[in-house]
């Protein structure tokens, strides 16, 4: 059993209310839930929906159909019609849309009369709408106080007559719709189920690491990793500031790092361009830094609430000289919180900046989970304080070591005196210039960090047969889409899926040949969100393996269930 529901309309009609009311609602009732946002860049006009799977089994992605259309104007109507599903039900507000439908898909639910006439706000119009989705399938209004509550954060008596407008919608459709049954959904066991989205779920592996210090400029579709630790700085001790540009916000992320504290920025790439400098800075003074890189469509503004994989070249490669680093491409909010914590494990261990990349589609839709696998948390603190650093004696930040690692102190905590410098240094941290010291300092961060840090990176992971004929392979947010994509198509054909979440260094075969698998297939295809197929230039880049055929999607769109099904299809 599945269903979609698509809510669409303008900018400030509430649609995410509305949305992530119904969301959470299903997820309480232990349906598993995925969702995801399609929204214009204006703040005012233009057409917006938000769309919500839910199921009786796991779910990763969005599908092309729609059982349910909420529509809060006449343009959704004409915008998705043509998705509606066989037995598909429209619901619309005949005031708002300026006409009335005869159709037997058309519920005509009168939401601007109803509040009219109960003399609250205009507002509440959408818990009305709400109250008679619920009766069209089946629910009731048992748990709808305490989800409403979550959402608006308002007082007892608003969330009162909030249920009380969701009631008379909910009676609306009941007496005058109740031959609608056929759309009834069952009844599943209550559960208390994660519902989050990629965001929120990279700021709780910040917050579970112990970052204690998030600096980042607004800018869609990264800002709310910022909200989200900005929720939880009270009761956690955080510092989150809101600088004025990303330039600042960087800087401010590597001082609070140098000063002992666990660090992180975020920006998308035209923010992340900004930070450029600073992540060569963090390159060589060797101050840990982890940096969230929420991708959208470019070059320059491109589309700012737009998906796409377009920065992958870009973050592998940025900064200037040669250094190492480590990113990380999530698929699902639970692999974002494990690989935060570990960005902040390596950061640490290495003193190196480390980059998890993710974006928009990835971002913004949330997902139920019974829960993260906490055991799995990595937590070491690599920091030289009190009786070591006390004890320490001729203490050089970048003294010379076996393995490259300099012990990491913190300033101003000892007699100890903590140098860094932006020019190329000695093992004190004193301006050089010759060149034995420099290639020294080379051999230190580079050649003796590296090939440590790439035994680190775990291979992609493997889904499907075991031997055969066809792989999909693809990374960071494909994750979901593809994996379904593959079980749809798996009974039919000898089919796998390669997802790669951690790309640099690229994943060493000695785990898993997974270069091996690749070769001996009959066809590879890379699934990706870009127009030049970087991952798959990347993957041939390291392994010299070149994949058959590329799918590649650049509308500032993701992937959706029934369509890349029907893509993948053709070639097999």
């Amino acid at each position: 059993m599945e269903y979609t529901i698509r809510i669409g309309g303008q900018a400030g009609q509430g649609l995410v209310v509305v949305g992530s009311s119904l969301a959470k609602y299903f997820s309480r009732k232990g349906f598993q839930v995925f969702t995801h946002k399609d929204y214009m860049s204006r703040v005012r006009g233009g057409h917006n929906f938000y769309q919500i799977r839910l199921a009786d089994h796991p779910i990763s992605s969005s599908r092309d159909r729609v059982d349910i259309l909420i529509a809060f104007d006449q343009e959704t109507i004409e915008r998705h019609r043509q998705y509606l599903s066989e037995s598909g039900i429209i619901v619309y507000d005949s005031e708002e849309s300026k006409k009335e439908f005869t159709g037997a898909e058309f519920v005509n639910i009168p939401a601007a009369s109803i509040v009219e006439e109960m003399e609250v706000h205009k507002v509440m119009a959408n818990s009305v709408i709400m109250g008679g989705v619920l009766a069209l399938l089946g629910f009731n209004l048992k748990i709808y106080g305490e989800v409403i509550g979550d959402i608006i954060h308002k007082s007892d008596e608003v969330i009162e007559t909030n249920i009380r407008a969701a009631q008379k919608g909910f009676d609306h459709v009941k007496e005058n719709f109740s031959d609608r049954s056929s759309h009834e959904l069952p009844d599943l066991e209550k559960k208390d189920q994660m519902f989050i989205n990629g965001n929120q779920a990279i700021g709780l592996g910040a917050l579970v690491s112990g970052c204690k210090f998030y600096a980042a400029y607004p800018m869609t579709p990264s800002t709310g990793i910022m909200n989200y630790l900005g929720s939880k700085a009270k009761k956690h001790r955080i510092v989150v500031e809101q600088a004025e540009d990303e330039i600042s916000a960087i800087n401010m992320t590597l001082g609070a790092s140098f000063g002992g504290v666990r660090a992180m920025t975020g920006s998308s790439g035209g923010g992340f361009a900004l930070m450029n400098e600073g992540l060569s800075l963090a390159a060589m003074t060797e101050i840990p830094v982890v940096i969230a890189e929420v991708q959208r469509p470019g070059p320059a503004t491109g589309l700012p609430t737009r998906t796409e994989q377009g920065d992958l070249n870009y973050v592998l490669y940025a900064g200037h000289g040669e250094f190492p680093r480590a990113v990380f491409t999530p698929g699902t909010p639970e692999q974002a919180f494990h690989l935060t914590n570990k960005a902040f494990h390596l950061a640490e261990k290495y003193q190196i900046p480390v980059i998890i990349q993710s974006d928009q589609y990835l971002a913004d839709s949330e997902w139920t989970f019974a829960k993260f696998d906490t055991d799995r948390l990595l937590w070491q603190d690599f920091r030289l304080r009190g009786d070591k650093l006390a004890e320490t004696d001729n203490y050089r930040r970048h003294a010379y070591t076996e393995n490259g690692i300099t012990p990491l102190a913190i300033p101003g905590e000892s007699k100890n005196l903590v140098v860094v410098d932006s020019d190329e240094h000695d093992e004190d941290g004193h301006i050089i210039e010759d060149a034995e010291t420099r290639n020294k300092m080379v051999r230190k961060r580079l050649f003796l960090k590296l090939p440590q840090l790439q035994k680190e990176i775990e291979p992609p992971a493997l889904y499907g047969a075991e031997n055969p004929e066809n792989i999909l392979v693809c990374f960071g947010s494909c994750l979901g889409v593809v994996k379904e994509a593959m079980e749809n198509l798996a009974a039919d054909h000898s089919l796998a899926m390669l997802h790669f979440s951690e790309v640099f260094p690229f994943p060493l075969t000695d785990k898993f040949d997974y270069v091996e698998l690749l070769t001996s297939a009959r066809q590879a295809i890379c699934i990706e969100n870009n127009a030049t197929g970087q991952f798959a230039r990347l993957l041939r880049s390291e392994t010299s393996f070149k994949c058959q055929v590329n799918i590649n999607k650049y509308d500032g769109r993701p992937f959706t269930l029934d369509s890349l099904t029907g893509e993948i299809n053709e070639y097999l």
